[in-house]
C-alpha cells in the first residue's frame, strides 16, 4: 500500500477525516499530506487537520473533530432533540473551564459555555447528525437545565418552545430532570416552569 493509499484509507475509517497527529502515528510525514493537499486529492480544513473533497461537509462532525471536548448543547441541543425546528445558526457547545479550542475565536459561528471538569460529561449522550455521523450532544433533561440557566443569553421564545415540546413529549423523564436541576442549583426554577407548563 502506498502512502497515498494509506492517508485514504485512514480517512475512510476517520468518517472522513485525518489529523497530522494521526497521520504521523500511521508512519506519514507531514510532507505526504502536503502533496496530496497541493494535488486536490484531500483538502486541507486548518492546521492539522485533512478531509476527503468528495464528502458532503458536516458542520457539526467538523465542529466536534476540531473541538474534541466540546459537546452540542443548549439551542442547538434542542434541535437535534426535535425541541424546536429553527435550525442554528450559531453552534453551541460546552467545554470543561479552562479549555482552550481555535475554534473561541470564530464567534459570529460558535458560542461556548463552561462548565466544571466533574460536571462536563453529565447526561452526554451521542446522536446522528443529518448527514448520519455520531456526535456528542447533551440528552434532553440536561438540555432543558442548560436553557434555563442561561436563559438571559438565549433566544428566550425558543427556550419556552423548548420546554413546552418537552413537557409534552412521551417518555419526557421528570425524575431526571429534577435529579439534574439539584446537580445544576436550579431545582426551583424547573420546577416552576413545570408547573407552569403542565
Amino acid at each position: 500500500m502506498t502512502k497515498n493509499e494509506l492517508v485514504m484509507e485512514l480517512i475512510k475509517k476517520n468518517n472522513g477525516f485525518v489529523t497530522a497527529n494521526e497521520a504521523v502515528s500511521a508512519g506519514i510525514n507531514n510532507k505526504t499530506l502536503q502533496r496530496m493537499h497541493q494535488s486536490g486529492e484531500i483538502e486541507r480544513v486548518e492546521q492539522g487537520l485533512y478531509m476527503n473533497p468528495d464528502q458532503m461537509e458536516d458542520e457539526y462532525l467538523l465542529t466536534q473533530y476540531r473541538c474534541r471536548k466540546g459537546i452540542f448543547s443548549h439551542e442547538t441541543a434542542l434541535y437535534f432533540h426535535d425541541l424546536t425546528d429553527r435550525t442554528p445558526f450559531q453552534l453551541m457547545l460546552t467545554i470543561p473551564s479552562g479549555y482552550n479550542t481555535r475554534l473561541l475565536k470564530e464567534k459570529e459561528k460558535f458560542k461556548f459555555f463552561y462548565i466544571r471538569e466533574k460536571l462536563h460529561t453529565i447526561g452526554r449522550i451521542t446522536m446522528e447528525t443529518p448527514f448520519g455521523h455520531q456526535v456528542y450532544v447533551y440528552n434532553k433533561e440536561r438540555t432543558i437545565c442548560d436553557c434555563l440557566k442561561k436563559k438571559d443569553q438565549l433566544d428566550t421564545d425558543l427556550v419556552n418552545e423548548g420546554v413546552k415540546r418537552y413537557m409534552k413529549t412521551p417518555g419526557a423523564d421528570y425524575s431526571k430532570l429534577l435529579n439534574y436541576a439539584d446537580v445544576f442549583n436550579i431545582k426551583d426554577l424547573v420546577r416552576k416552569y413545570m408547573e407552569v407548563l403542565t
